[in-house]
């Protein structure tokens, strides 16, 4: 940790020192990306890339040197899968899909590769690497016969009856952002960048999807006659008093639209719906743009 700090201050030295050579000091940047968001997790097993969604941000980056700088941003981000798209059939037959907004903020921490100084065409390229860590709002929904219904409220996995301790989950988590970059000095005032950063995250719900279906009338009648009904109908019996199936019935199985209501996965009791052992995850790749805020002063006099 010593050797750590030892070096952060020398770079830190080494950039302020050229600074001053050159009379010129960055006293940081503000600028915005554009950019596309990719999501991994229980719909997106193999690591996929083929739906990404737009992203865009604004961040503001204060430099200590040539070498390290500091990063506040905002972004705002679109993720969605469907099992539609992978080559599993278990997953395939499950069926579920899903969408959500990312609203995140982050403070990172970026460690350039080369001595970076905006006004210096000798140092006005780097790559970087970057680490830090956010927060960020998700509420995933998915669309059944036209319409949007939001999941987390639907307790698709038994979360408002409490099954098996389960409770609903939150819709804010912690994202640990680790990427890489390469960084251009256009001119004295603006800067481009393109960036490629993982969003390590603590939630694996972002898909609302984690553990094993929740019992429901046909696995309560069909297997243990103990386990609770986590899916009581919310609409009234339709003519003759046939039962009608509520909202989260509904969307938290939708194997019966590929081999109908009375072979649905969710039928036998405890069979997996996600896997949990594994947290969900959302990739960014984006292009910025940055502008220099600085100031020149004279050198002084030795």
């Amino acid at each position: 940790m010593n050797r750590i700090l030892i070096s952060l201050v020398i770079f830190s030295t080494i950039g302020f020192s050229s600074k001053a050579q050159n009379g010129y000091f960055q006293q940081g940047e503000f600028g915005f990306t554009v950019g596309m968001a990719h999501y991994f997790g229980d719909l997106n097993t193999s690591a996929g890339l083929n739906k990404p969604k737009p992203a865009i941000g604004l961040f503001f980056r204060k430099q200590f040197g040539d070498y390290i700088g500091m990063r506040v941003s905002g972004r705002f981000a679109q993720l969605g899968y469907s099992d539609t798209y992978s080559k599993n059939e278990y997953q395939k037959t499950r069926n579920l899909s899903f969408n959500s907004n990312i609203f995140e903020f982050a403070v990172q921490g970026d460690f350039n590769f080369f001595k970076y100084i905006p006004n210096n065409l000798d140092f006005g390229f780097t790559p970087y690497v970057t680490l830090g860590v956010g927060v960020f709002s998700f509420d995933p929904y998915t669309v059944y016969d036209g319409e949007k219904y939001y999941l987390q409220q639907l307790g698709t996995e038994g979360q408002n009856f409490g099954y098996l301790g389960r409770q609903p989950y939150s819709l804010m988590a912690i994202c640990i952002p680790l990427g890489v970059g390469i960084k251009y000095s256009v001119n004295p005032k603006v800067n481009l960048s393109f960036e490629i950063t993982q969003r390590f995250t603590t939630t694996d719900y972002l898909d609302d999807v984690s553990t094993t279906f929740a019992p429901n009338y046909r696995t309560t009648n069909a297997a243990d006659p103990n386990v609770p009904d986590c899916f009581p109908t919310d609409q009234p019996a339709g003519p003759g008093g046939q039962y009608i199936p509520s909202t989260g019935y509904i969307l938290q199985d939708r194997s019966d639209e590929i081999v109908g209501d009375n072979s649905r996965l969710s039928n036998v009791l405890g069979r997996q719906r996600g896997w949990s052992k594994q947290k969900d995850q959302y990739l960014i790749a984006e292009i910025g743009i940055s502008f220099n805020i600085g100031s020149y002063r004279c050198p002084t006099a030795n």
